[in-house]
């Protein structure tokens, strides 16, 4: 895929995505993204970093921006080196949502209410079988539609002030089947219905109890925290993570089994294990390869 330098007063630390955001698109080279409001970057760490960057509108996705996820996503995976991705958005807030002025042009007719819905979910789709661990770093408003999307992620931190909720019922929107059985599968049905019913906001305090975050830290510290975990996980073996995502996916055990299968066929053979063993016992940081490295090797 062709990147490019961002004009300067789109740059990281510049413009739109000034604030905490320039921080982790620091240093990074931009993707064309395909929709205004939405934004990528990826660097020689291994990590990538998708910015919802609308500040005017508190960073609400629109249909283009939604329609536009899948594709970017695709390409973003299909980067050489890329080991982790880091979902955030712009001027200390992710997302209000859905832009709610599109969601009620779209309600004018059944048919474009199904294609925004259809859209929506797609894109949250694409982004929970993303095949490298994703990360949402969630400051301030965490809501409706852009709580979808962090919960698509697989790992999710948040800054002190952050507040999430999903809001259909304060709008009479029928919440779609997929990101309400996500909900479910994430913080049980208990706590499902008290967010689905209430509308209400929680705060991070609560939303890491709920199982809705799985770190919470300073505003002035999230993004260093999250930063440093994605290297992390850039220096893991993507043999294991790989794996590890799709028995998760999985429905039921059988399916597990069956997704684990070829994973574990092909880890036999790929250096993976072999590397990190030796790098163990050589007391050295492993130096593990990524999924085209490994079939080249096999040749």
């Amino acid at each position: 895929m062709t990147t490019h330098e961002p004009p300067a007063d789109q740059r990281p630390g510049t413009g739109h995505a000034a604030g905490q955001a320039a921080d982790l698109a620091a240093g990074r080279a931009e993707l064309p993204a395909g929709a205004p409001g939405l934004r990528a970057f990826h660097g020689a760490d291994g990590v990538a970093v998708l910015l919802l960057d609308r500040p005017s509108r508190r960073n609400a996705v629109t249909l283009e921006m939604w329609s536009a996820l899948p594709g970017l996503l695709a390409e973003l995976a299909a980067l050489p080196g890329l080991r982790a991705l880091l979902v955030t958005g712009a001027a200390r807030t992710f997302s209000a949502g859905a832009d709610i002025a599109e969601l009620a042009d779209a309600y004018g007719s059944p048919a474009a209410a199904d294609t925004f819905h259809a859209r929506n979910v797609e894109a949250e789709q694409a982004l929970a079988a993303f095949p490298h661990p994703t990360l949402a770093v969630v400051h301030g408003s965490c809501v409706g539609g852009g709580c979808q999307l962090a919960l698509a992620c697989d790992l999710r931190f948040g800054a002190t002030d952050a507040r999430l909720g999903i809001t259909p019922a304060k709008l009479g929107v029928v919440y779609p089947a997929v990101p309400t059985r996500r909900l479910a599968e994430l913080v049980g049905p208990a706590r499902a219905k008290y967010l689905l019913f209430s509308g209400e906001l929680v705060d991070a305090a609560r939303a890491e109890r709920f199982g809705l975050l799985d770190e919470v830290h300073p505003a002035g510290a999230l993004d260093a925290r999250a930063l440093e975990f994605a290297r992390l996980l850039a220096r893991r073996s993507p043999q294991t993570i790989g794996a590890a995502k799709d028995a998760l996916a999985a429905a039921d055990l059988a399916g597990a089994v069956a997704a684990l299968a070829p994973w574990e066929r092909r880890s036999r053979e790929a250096p993976d294990v072999r590397e990190g063993l030796a790098a163990f016992l050589e007391r050295r940081e492993p130096a593990f390869q990524d999924a085209d490295q490994e079939a080249n090797a096999r040749g």
